[in-house]
């Protein structure tokens, strides 16, 4: 049995901070203080004196591609061919001419910026192939998923229609699945909304949370309209093209959902303030509902849209004003926001600058990784807008309880598995994309000089990240089984 000692760190959770050592064996926290084997006794030591000792990250929202080629993509993302399914494109197989979005990372790359910034559990949004059910499609995902990612990971399957997804739940529960994914921002919400209401009501019956990218499909549909036929179809134009009514007005419909069926339901990459009160409100009631938002929407506004570069910035949503931004702190700090998680789904430059880019095609994801707990630490932390407790309660512990993952992810305990991260809160350096683990070719936070850095990164007991060296390979993650029951 491999014993590892984690010495002289004050162990931090959401509830308590206090110095202590732990040991660690076969992949689980065995002790917590008392006396400790030395390393003559065959036991691992890690100094951690002076670091603090925290629950690795636990990130819900990604978008982390299957490992292929895309056959018959050519420059700028334009599809020559019929390809195979990309996650850019959905389930559909790219038309001759189509714009394709393909995300950068997959499982191995992805997983490898993650333990890089202190994340040892990620959720992945996962895409059906036309035609296969949802549960085939978490099966084949993390089949896959599991000869590549470094760390633990859940899966998220995505119902791009409701048609037929109800009488698919209970396949889904029993592959291990906790959760359920749509869009409103998609047609097909609108067009099957009573069939929505009642996926979403048997999600819940069958122990499912359902996640929810709220922006109103005909508001969007509308001001593009308007704005592609106005001539000011420049990606410039985006927040505009994306208002945030079009977010309040898609939360409301959620909350009600959720208050009207009892079924919970989980508010993804919330960006305004308008949202978060129709969220706040909602919950006040007791409505079954949580919240998240994202690191861009806590580091930039809408300002940002505006420049030469301006379409790097470009999420959905769009960013906001700066008294959203502020809006979105105040709501990490108390409460009215549950997590932070990355939404890392990065598009190329090319997909974001290129000169056929407008309105309709320019590519909205990021990558955040390997950036969002040291930006969270050093902008939240660091200076003073959140406590170090919040910030292992909104990057770990609240996401493993909504997910079902908890006590087992998010937190420090005897009997948790042993993800754990060594954080100097002294360290001051500067982040560089080129050094990143990260196949996104551009990152918003280039340059950025930060206080705070990850020193390890321990998951399930093995160091996997130590002193700037990624120290082991990928295919020793493992598909979680969720349970919302307990």
């Amino acid at each position: 049995m491999t014993r590892t000692v984690i010495a002289g760190g004050e162990v931090v959770t959401a509830g308590s901070r206090f110095v202590a050592d732990l040991m660690i064996a076969d992949g689980k926290i065995v002790q917590i203080g008392g006396d400790m084997p030395s390393a003559d006794g065959g036991v691992r030591v890690l100094d951690a004196a002076g670091y603090h000792v925290l629950p690795g990250g636990v990130d819900m929202h990604v978008h982390l591609s299957p490992a292929f080629t895309p056959a018959g993509v050519g420059p700028g993302g334009v599809a020559t061919e019929a390809g195979p399914p990309g996650p850019g494109a959905g389930p559909e197989e790219p038309a001759a001419g189509e714009t394709v979005h393909y995300w950068s990372d997959d499982f191995a790359s992805g997983s490898r910026a993650a333990v890089v910034g202190g994340i040892t559990t990620i959720g992945n949004m996962t895409f059906p192939h036309v035609g296969e059910p949802l549960a085939a499609a978490i099966e084949r995902t993390a089949a896959e998923a599991s000869g590549l990612s470094l760390i633990d990971f859940t899966l998220h399957p995505i119902a791009l229609s409701a048609d037929g997804v109800t009488a698919q739940l209970a396949e889904l529960t029993a592959a291990g699945c906790g959760t359920i994914k749509i869009f409103t921002m998609l047609p097909s919400f609108d067009h099957e909304a009573a069939e929505y209401v009642s996926l979403i009501a048997g999600a819940g019956q069958h122990g499912l949370l359902t996640m929810i990218h709220c922006e109103d499909a005909s508001i969007v549909a509308h001001a593009t309209h308007e704005l592609m036929a106005d001539g000011r179809g420049h990606p410039s134009n985006y927040g505009l093209a994306r208002p945030v009514i079009a977010e309040a007005v898609a939360v409301a419909r959620a909350a009600a959902i959720a208050e009207a069926t009892g079924s919970p339901v989980y508010i993804v990459h919330i960006s305004s303030q308008s949202a978060l009160r129709v969220a706040a409100e909602a919950r006040s009631r007791g409505v079954p509902l949580y919240v998240e938002t994202r690191p861009i929407y806590l580091l930039f506004d809408d300002t940002r849209l505006t420049g030469e570069n301006g379409p790097l910035y470009i999420g959905n949503p769009p960013l906001r004003s700066a008294s959203d931004v502020a809006a979105l702190w105040r709501g990490l700090a108390n409460g009215e926001v549950d997590t932070c998680c990355t939404d890392h789904a990065p598009a190329s430059r090319a997909d974001k600058l290129g000169e056929d880019r407008d309105l309709t095609n320019v590519g909205p994801g990021l990558a955040d990784l390997e950036t969002m707990l040291p930006i969270l630490y050093s902008e939240g932390v660091a200076a003073k807008r959140i406590s170090l407790e919040r910030f292992v309660e909104i990057s770990s512990t609240n996401a493993a309880k909504i997910f079902g993952l908890y006590p087992r992810k998010g937190t420090i305990a005897v009997g948790s598995d042993a993800d754990l991260v060594l954080w100097d809160p002294a360290a001051e350096w500067t982040f560089g994309w080129q050094a990143g683990q990260s196949r996104s070719d551009f990152s918003l936070y280039d340059g950025w000089r930060l206080k705070g850095r990850i020193v390890a990164t321990i998951s399930r007991g093995d160091v996997v990240y130590q002193d700037g060296v990624i120290t082991s390979e990928g295919g020793r993650g493992r598909f979680l089984r969720a349970s919302r029951g307990g």
